[in-house]
């Protein structure tokens, strides 16, 4: 099927071909739309793009909006949509769920529930075999928090600064980028150390994490040593001495942070970290909400490429493609903390989001996604980096599997973030020309690329050839 549309920005860059034909838009047209959005939904609920994105429909990795534009969606609806958008296995799943059981309170047992607890569980090492299901990532962590401290007595939670864990006033105490957080009192009880960024942070070099693509920054590392992963402990060491007292709570980390960009720290560091944790008490928390169920390609959890077992696990958006659902994966002797009083869920592990929890394992199995992640992944990070060495612009190149961070810098030396009306053009340049991609970092330097895991190679060609162009623009205008 041909598109309909002119780019605004020519590109030799072929969008691959899509058999799938959506439906023909029938709602309300785009200028009532958007005055709906102003006077209806509340404005801390902001649109991407200068002209927003009406979106009527999706197919696997595309989306199709109100005029029949096909995008290849990079961003997979914040790295939520894992097997692809109305994924056929999933949906039908659900539709046959739908006509039997939506809804009833988890104090009765109905099949789904025990069905899918004993399959997600499967997926983990021991201990971790106890699954307490809920509705969105915050809540999830949350509840690890809550948890930690039940579970040890202590009140001290340690995590990195950059990291995102959630926007509830609970977890916000350990989000901790500046845009998230607001001018109310919060992180009572949490405490930020040192992130371990190899790109840029104070130390770092050209062996350090593990991913295809390396910093351009130099290494002085012997065989087998790691200066940058040894001064970013000392630094974690520096906190545990001088921040908490002598017996914490936990320590909570994304095996790669999401939000701020796919920032991975070298490795062996969560290694360490954990045991300093644990030697004071504390539990170690995995935040898998973005890295979890085969995204980063070469291990099902993110956790496992850091050769650590965490005493929690948090998941949310890719566990249900969609569906809003989350959960916290712990120990039994861990979740009992949780059972001396009553702590329920009405809507978490209902009927319906255990189905569809089911469909989304089947359908990575059955489509060897974490294998695609992998193979496509490594292809599109390895294509990348000629980008990098090719454009001043382009600092960092970095990730694993299908969770990859491409950061723009004003030059690689000083390591400036590129500014901000200067980055918004090439992305609204790289939507014109019909590929979504996502925007993080301190200061939103950072493209997000985290697509759905069924992309092919051929989409990451045109991907990569589009972001070329758009980057060849920039070059353009700039002299």
């Amino acid at each position: 099927r041909q598109q309909k549309w002119k780019s605004s920005v020519s590109t030799q860059a072929k969008m691959p071909p899509c058999n799938f034909v959506p439906e023909k838009y029938e709602s309300y047209p785009y200028e009532r739309m958007q005055k709906i959005r102003e006077q209806n939904i509340a404005p801390s609920l902001r649109t991407y793009y200068k002209k927003p994105l009406l979106l009527h429909q999706g197919h696997m990795q595309w989306l199709f909006d109100h005029e029949g534009r096909r995008y290849l969606d990079l961003f997979a609806g914040i790295v939520t949509v894992s097997v692809g958008h109305c994924h056929p296995k999933v949906t039908m799943a659900t539709q046959k769920q739908l006509a039997r059981l939506w809804h009833t309170t988890n104090i009765y047992m109905y099949p789904a529930i025990h069905e899918y607890a004993e399959k997600l569980t499967s997926l983990f090492p021991d201990p971790l075999k106890v699954v307490y299901l809920t509705n969105s990532g915050s809540e999830a962590n949350d509840l690890a928090m809550f948890m930690a401290r039940l579970h040890t007595r202590n009140f001290d939670i340690i995590c990195l600064r950059g990291g995102y864990h959630g926007g509830s006033p609970y977890t916000l105490g350990l989000t901790s980028l500046t845009p998230y957080k607001h001018g109310v009192a919060n992180g009572f009880g949490c405490t930020t150390t040192m992130l371990p960024d190899v790109f840029r942070g104070p130390w770092g070099g050209s062996h350090c994490r593990d991913s295809p693509v390396q910093t351009v920054r130099k290494c002085s590392c012997t065989e087998g040593a790691c200066h940058a992963k040894d001064q970013y402990i000392e630094q974690f060491k520096d906190t545990l001495n001088t921040s908490v007292p002598k017996t914490v709570a936990g320590f909570i980390a994304e095996p790669i942070q999401g939000v701020n960009g796919a920032v991975q720290y070298p490795r062996n560091f969560l290694k360490e970290a954990y045991q300093l944790i644990r030697e004071r008490g504390g539990l170690c928390i995995s935040d898998e909400v973005q890295t979890g169920f085969g995204r980063t390609g070469s291990h099902f959890w993110g956790f496992q490429t850091h050769g650590v077992v965490p005493d929690i696990v948090t998941l949310a958006k890719g566990i249900g493609n969609g569906f809003p659902m989350a959960a916290v994966v712990t120990t039994k002797e861990i979740a009992s903390s949780l059972a001396q009083n009553l702590h329920f869920n009405t809507f978490g592990g209902n009927p319906l989001a255990c189905v569809v929890g089911a469909a989304v394992l089947d359908a990575i199995e059955e489509d060897g996604l974490q294998k695609n992640s992998e193979d496509v992944g490594t292809y599109m990070l390895l294509e990348l980096a000629k980008l990098r060495d090719k454009f001043e612009i382009v600092g960092d190149v970095r990730g694993k599997g299908l969770m990859i961070g491409v950061e723009m810098v004003t030059d690689k030396d000083s390591r400036h973030p590129l500014p901000a009306e200067e980055i918004n053009q090439i992305w609204e340049d790289c939507k014109d020309m019909g590929v979504l991609i996502g925007r993080g970092g301190l200061y939103s330097q950072t493209f997000r690329i985290k697509p759905p895991m069924c992309i092919t190679k051929r989409d990451v060609n045109f991907a990569v050839e589009v972001f070329h162009t758009a980057l060849q623009r920039h070059v353009e205008r700039s002299t």
